[in-house]
């Protein structure tokens, strides 16, 4: 079952739904009764400049579907805009291939921007040679009527460093997919996550990895924050195969709930068959501080301000930890506005 062959198929029977452990929060097969036709080409020209356009080198645009392939040579630096761009009500796929060589470095901007009832999926294949580096930025704004699938695989060699961070407004179902297959060899992982998620909208962060080798780093944030009748999901797993000892992982998911009829879904998960790691995760799942709001009153803030305020610095800590400057003020501002809303 895939969203890519039923969109090829136009055969709903063959999306992802309830039954399939992984998909069990987020069931397309019950929601989508027949897939849509093919959508309609868009001129990319049209549709305006992407939330990162000023900050990147090169921008490669997919616009309701098409394929691309990034390169980044042996010891080059690149920043580069991947914008995937969906209009109107059909269904629509994309492929992109993106290879880092040896001490390469890439920070790749990706953005999702939507408008229409549209079936859109997207996969993503990045591979980093020995020593390679990659920050991936993804600022997912889907249309509020739209389903949007993006399946991440990322491959890294020894030594190379990732850092991603996804910042997700949801959809109608919206879902972010990565793994990420780790060989050790001192290779260092970041994986961040933010959902901010109003009015009947639904997110559903995915991450697995999977440690294969000794001596490598995982460290994972997700947080989110939900109002009305939003719904997030976040799932995390975390695989320790026999032999990759020493490994060092740790995955950390909270959630706000601000609201009676909103939902959050979280399943963090260990699974560890090797000796000598240093491994653990984290989940809480709640409303405000009230002790925090009641200092903030006590400081003279308006109990709405205060609320405002905390709730940002909670979400602000994953932001923080994108390392481009530029791009890092991009998704505070985000985050600043989503939160507004």
């Amino acid at each position: 079952m895939s969203v890519l062959s039923a969109i090829r198929d136009r055969n709903p029977a063959e999306l992802p739904g309830k039954r399939d452990e992984d998909w069990r929060w987020t069931d397309l097969r019950g929601l989508i009764r027949a897939v849509p036709e093919a959508s309609r080409p868009v001129d990319p020209r049209e549709l305006g400049q992407g939330p990162f356009e000023h900050l990147v080198d090169d921008s490669y645009i997919l616009a309701n579907g098409g394929e691309a392939r990034i390169e980044v040579g042996a010891g080059a630096t690149r920043v580069v805009g991947l914008r995937f761009l969906s209009r109107g009500d059909g269904a629509h796929t994309a492929k992109v291939e993106v290879a880092v060589g040896p001490g390469g470095s890439l920070r790749l901007l990706e953005s999702y921007e939507g408008k229409g009832g549209y079936l859109a999926w997207a996969s993503i294949e990045i591979q980093l040679a020995e020593g390679a580096a990659v920050e991936r930025i993804v600022l997912a704004q889907d249309d509020g009527e739209a389903v949007s699938v993006s399946q991440a695989e990322v491959s890294l060699s020894p030594r190379a460093e990732y850092g991603q961070t996804v910042f997700a407004s949801g959809a109608r179902r919206q879902r972010l997919e990565t793994r990420v297959a780790h060989p050790g060899g001192a290779a260092a992982l970041r994986m961040d996550g933010v959902y901010v998620l109003s009015g009947k909208r639904h997110a559903d962060l995915t991450t697995v990895v999977e440690h294969r080798g000794t001596d490598g780093v995982t460290m994972q944030m997700t947080k989110g924050v939900v109002r009305d009748q939003a719904r997030g999901v976040f799932q995390g797993r975390i695989v320790v195969a026999e032999g990759a000892d020493r490994t060092d992982a740790r995955m950390e998911h909270h959630a706000l709930i601000l609201s009676d009829r909103a939902e959050v879904d979280a399943k963090p998960e260990l699974e560890i068959y090797a000796d000598d790691v240093a491994c653990s995760h984290g989940n809480t799942v709640g409303a405000l501080d009230e002790d925090a709001l009641f200092y903030a009153r006590q400081r003279g803030i308006p109990e709405d301000e205060g609320r405002a305020m905390l709730t940002e610095a909670f979400v602000g800590e994953v932001a923080d930890r994108v390392r481009f400057d530029g791009a890092r003020e991009i998704v505070r501002q985000w985050t600043a506005e989503s939160l507004g809303a």
